[in-house]
């Protein structure tokens, strides 16, 4: 980039003399501030941080959060997944933020591993769980002492890792705890099915194996701890529960059951759901909402948790607790064809703050209802071309009532921000709109704050605070200032279209160095559909290769899945070369976990690439089915309806299983292929990748087989720091052969001469 410092192109040549030495020094201060960045690492990749797990106070004036960088996920014991003794409360810098100045407050001086952030009513104490050893404590801290205090809680219960709820009055915590005796049947299930020596998968029991320790593992009992002494007192007894809530004025403890009666390959069967409520001072007082059903009832509950809507058929009731009585607020009020008397079908959006009120939604758009029925009326009608609305999400209701808060994003371009619904004059009015990106927003409860979390695209993103306005937002975070010493790439939004003539869209990214007319290599990271930009690593690190990168979006048909990636990827990549950008004979393909699936496969239907990589992903959907035991049916589920899109059973189309797995066609694979997977990896065993390594090696293909011992889904970087430079030395290595071959051919060819 050029800066030219003092020129006025309308003087005269004269009065520009001493503009001259201006040009050249800009020119020279830019060439070396240029000069002075260094390349993005793998190392530097893992210096990336975060803050994640944030909890913002009611009044507004505290954030408190878990800073981590990429070391946070190392050494996880993935063979450990689903042992019920294994806690892994992912380590980080506890933080406390002042919204107001910026401070931040560490309580502890090291990296600790804390969870289940919740702040008292008053906003004075913040509770959260601590991992010491393999155990869970509850903790406290004082916001005006600034100490930690342990809660001793009597009888030392097993915690389990849950949500922490506070009473209304601040002096106790509702918290999820196990029996005495769990860990004991929980283990037991867990070592016969780990260790044996026998073990037996008998059909004729009603769950998978697997199944049954995920039930086991999920049963809890609901505890009220005083916060003052650590009496305990059980509120629930031992079960599955789905969610716990506390009505705001104490009264009411409201609880969501799950009740699993057998393993079940179809949709809404194999478990039953109840909704019921107790008083909180009277134990058995219980009381049930929605008797157990396999049809699940989602509740939207009021602020005060003293009312609920639910929709039935379409139709919106609403009841209040401790009433029998429900109140349908949408029969016979709205037609999408009056003649037919064809009714709407609503969806529900939010109660209004006074809970007089609700928004509702329909296909056409937004409607508000009265909550005693007397009024219906749509409020904001969606534009006809849905595809290309942009999309609104409610984000906040004022507390005068008159005006709604929607993030906003379009579908066809980067701009997005927030907006807002005058619902007096029917007007929507642009707040801030823009090409950043806006993502994680929380509110204060009692006050007019915002905090949500920023990227100017390309930038690992920081917290912001702001009011509703969005008129000013003061930065909270600076977690990376030395990024700007780091060359990083830049995103453009690209348009091409498939075979079939659809409009796709990708995110292309710049190599660091980028001259204009110079041809790069190009590597395209696959998975479904991609638009949002904002920081990637994967991208970074290509790009600083000397690569473009393409993340582009495909069409994906249920039945069809394996047509979509060669029909939209080969499109884009021929679009960047008749650009210019992109050397032809330099194109390279990955993806992980299901981009893994679709790179194998896509290396069957074509040769247009000169390397391939698949990351943790099945190369046979037929074998596959059987893999994943500790997660039950999922494979099936994905194949038959699910995100594997064949839209059938394997027995009624198995013509479409064959044609989905790569390991079958092998003989037809011309491009050198990468194979990386995880030893440990319980959700896409590496024992399916393997099959078309050997599968290829018996045809004499090209292919490399790279398992990481240690690793878990994502090969060497879901392993440990010495594991994941491996893994991208190795990507990189791989990608610099095959895109170099033609040269080191012919530098051969004449060394040979």
């Amino acid at each position: 980039m050029l800066f030219f410092v003092g020129v006025n192109i309308n003087n005269p040549p004269m009065k520009n003399l001493f503009a001259f030495p201006l040009i050249l020094l800009g020119l020279l201060l830019s060439s070396l501030a240029f000069a002075q960045k260094t390349n993005f690492t793998v190392a530097d990749a893992i210096n990336v941080k975060s803050i994640g797990n944030t909890a913002l106070s009611d009044d507004g004036k505290l954030l408190a959060g878990l800073i981590s960088d990429g070391r946070a996920r190392f050494d996880v014991d993935h063979f450990r997944f689903q042992d019920p003794s294994y806690l892994n409360v992912l380590p980080g810098e506890f933080v406390i933020l002042d919204t107001q100045n910026g401070e931040m407050l560490y309580p502890y001086k090291e990296q600790s591993r804390v969870t289940s952030f919740s702040w008292s009513p008053n906003s004075k104490e913040l509770a959260f769980l601590e991992q010491k050893g393999d155990k869970l404590h509850l903790m406290l801290y004082d916001t005006n002492r600034k100490r930690i205090k342990e809660i001793k809680i009597s009888g030392n219960p097993l915690l389990a890792n849950s949500d922490l709820t506070w009473t209304s009055d601040g002096k106790s915590i509702l918290l999820h705890a196990r029996n005495h005796d769990w860990l004991d049947r929980a283990m037991a299930l867990y070592n016969e099915a780990t260790k044996g020596p026998v073990v037996v998968y008998d059909g004729n029991k009603p769950f998978l194996k697997w199944d049954e320790i995920r039930n086991t593992n999920a049963l809890t009992k609901v505890l009220k701890v005083n916060l003052t002494n650590g009496q305990s007192q059980e509120m629930l007894p031992e079960a599955n529960y789905g969610g716990v809530y506390l009505s705001e004025d104490n009264q009411f403890l409201i609880f969501n059951e799950t009740f699993p009666l057998k393993t079940s390959y179809v949709r809404n069967e194999g478990t039953e759901y109840q909704v019921s409520y107790k008083e909180l001072a009277n134990p058995d007082s219980t009381q049930i909402l929605y008797k157990r059903n396999e049809k699940r009832r989602n509740y939207n509950w009021s602020d005060s948790k003293t009312k609920f809507a639910w929709v039935d058929s379409g139709y919106v009731y609403v009841q209040t607790l401790g009433q029998l009585d429900s109140l349908n607020l949408t029969k016979g009020k709205a037609f999408t064809d009056e003649k037919k008397k064809k009714e709407v079908k609503f969806s529900i959006t939010s109660w209004s703050p006074s809970e007089n009120k609700l928004l509702l939604s329909s296909d056409k758009g937004y409607w508000l209802a009265n909550a005693q029925g007397e009024q219906l009326e749509m409020v904001y009608e969606f534009p006809e071309d849905k595809e290309k609305a942009p999309s609104l999400n409610l984000e906040h209701w004022s507390k005068d009532e008159n005006y709604l808060y929607f993030s906003y994003s379009e579908k066809d371009r980067w701009t997005r921000g927030f907006v807002r619904f005058d619902l007096t004059d029917r007007t929507m009015e642009d707040l801030i709109i823009d090409d950043r990106l806006y993502t994680g927003l929380q509110k204060a409860k009692h006050e007019d704050v915002v905090v949500l979390s920023l990227s100017d695209e390309d930038m690992p993103a920081d917290l912001v605070v702001s009011d509703w306005s969005f008129a000013e937002m003061k930065p909270l975070t600076h977690l990376n200032p030395w990024l700007a010493d780091k060359k990083m790439t830049r995103s453009e939004l690209i348009t091409y279209r498939n075979v079939d003539g659809k409009e796709l869209k990708g995110i292309l990214y710049y190599p660091v160095d980028y001259e204009e007319g110079k041809k790069y290599p190009l590597v395209c990271e696959v998975y479904e559909t991609f638009l949002a930009n904002g920081y990637n690593r994967n991208m970074n690190l290509f790009a600083n290769q000397g690569y473009f990168a393409l993340r582009p979006s495909v069409d994906l048909e249920m039945g069809y899945p394996g047509e979509a990636w060669v029909k939209g990827i080969t499109a884009a990549i021929n679009k960047l070369v008749d650009e210019g950008k992109v050397d032809n004979d330099k194109v390279g393909v990955q993806g992980g976990s299901y981009g893994g699936y679709a790179t194998s496969l896509l290396i069957t239907q074509t040769d247009r690439f000169a390397a391939a990589i698949n990351i943790s992903g099945k190369v046979n959907i037929i074998s596959f089915l059987g893999d994943s035991p500790k997660i039950g049916t999922r494979n099936y589920t994905a194949a038959e309806y699910g995100q594997d899109r064949i839209g059938s059973t394997l027995w009624d189309a198995p013509l479409k299983y064959l044609a989905t797995t790569a390991v079958l066609h092998a003989d037809r694979i011309k491009t050198p292929h990468l194979i990386m997977t995880g030893e440990g990896d319980w959700n896409v065993p590496g024992t399916n990748s393997r099959e078309l390594y050997y599968a290829m090696r018996r045809l004499g293909k090209d292919v490399v087989w790279v398992n990481y011992l240690n690793g878990g889904h994502g090969a060497g970087v879901a392993s440990n720091e010495r594991d994941f430079h491996d893994h991208w030395t190795r990507v990189f290595e791989f990608y610099e052969k095959h895109f170099n071959k033609k040269e080191k051919e012919e530098k051969d060819g004449e060394s040979s001469d």
